[in-house]
């Protein structure tokens, strides 16, 4: 996960049951911070979409501009959001589960029809003027980056080895004894279970190798991600690979033909596409919080 930025500490703690939460964040910070999901053009159309969106504990969103950018925000209990309270946060799979969700889905609501860069999960500033202190500093950076983003969408492939699904798979006929038929010792079924194992393991690697062959001529960038963990990934089986591309709009129909049935008669081994996304993977996100 994603470091926090926010650079104070804060001590007032939030109230437990607010009446409202407030539209502007205040200058003086407590007990309210401003968490960032996304950055796009001031001309874009944000100002519009955020009174439409909710945001983290049901806060609404605003925009915060400065010169040529405009940041999605929304107001969050600066004790909560702390380093401290996210770290405890993000430790709880329930809790990191529902901050991404609403991230998530926040993000790809701006993503509609428009451009946007969208910010790491838990990207906080102390209040909305660190937050136009960091769009002014990094006006360049950002505005090329959505210059080279314009146009562009992220599309996943993950690449999965079930060596349970390949053990289900009859083997092919040989016209010989069936080996059903003879009783198995405990050892020779650890033995068969392990070598079912990294047969499957060994064919997702190919594939997952065939992947990126197929899909070079219709992506622009890729960006190779950790394997999920087997409690965090979407199916069954071992996330061999976790990659995501960079792909014009207008080939993302090829780029999901390219790998249309490519796992078929693999045993054991699933190829999954997902997108088209925001393109969190290719947008460089503020790193620490100007808030000295």
């Amino acid at each position: 996960m994603n470091s926090h930025p926010q650079g104070e500490a804060e001590t007032a703690a939030a109230p437990r049951q607010p009446l409202r939460r407030p539209t502007e964040q205040r200058e003086s910070g407590p007990p309210w911070s401003s968490y960032v999901y996304a950055i796009g053009r001031a001309e874009s159309g944000l100002d519009t979409a955020a009174p439409r969106l909710t945001g983290l504990r049901g806060g609404r969103l605003r925009t915060v501009t400065a010169g040529r950018l405009t940041a999605l925000v929304s107001s969050v209990p600066a004790d909560a959001f702390s380093t401290e309270g996210m770290k405890a946060q993000l430790e709880n799979l329930t809790e990191l589960e529902g901050i991404a969700r609403t991230h998530h889905t926040v993000v790809e609501a701006a993503h509609t029809g428009t451009m946007v860069l969208p910010m790491r999960l838990a990207t906080v500033y102390l209040d909305d003027a660190r937050v136009r202190s960091m769009l002014r500093e990094r006006d360049a950076e950002f505005d090329a980056l959505l210059s080279r983003l314009e146009g562009h969408t992220e599309l996943g492939v993950k690449v999965y080895a079930d060596p349970r699904a390949a053990a289900a798979d009859p083997p092919p006929a040989t016209g010989g004894p069936d080996p059903a038929a003879s009783p198995v010792s405990p050892g020779r079924a650890y033995l068969r279970q392990r070598r079912t194992q990294h047969d499957a393991c060994r064919a997702a690697g190919a594939l997952a190798d065939d992947v990126r062959v197929r899909v070079a001529p219709l992506a622009r960038d890729r960006v190779a991600h950790r394997p999920q963990q087997r409690e965090l990934a979407s199916g069954a089986g071992e996330n061999i690979a976790n990659e995501a591309y960079l792909v014009p709009m207008d080939r993302i129909r090829e780029f999901h033909e390219a790998l249309a049935g490519l796992a078929d008669g693999v045993p054991g081994v699933r190829v999954e596409v997902t997108g088209p996304w925001a393109p969190y993977s290719f947008a460089t996100p503020p790193t620490e919080s100007r808030s000295a």
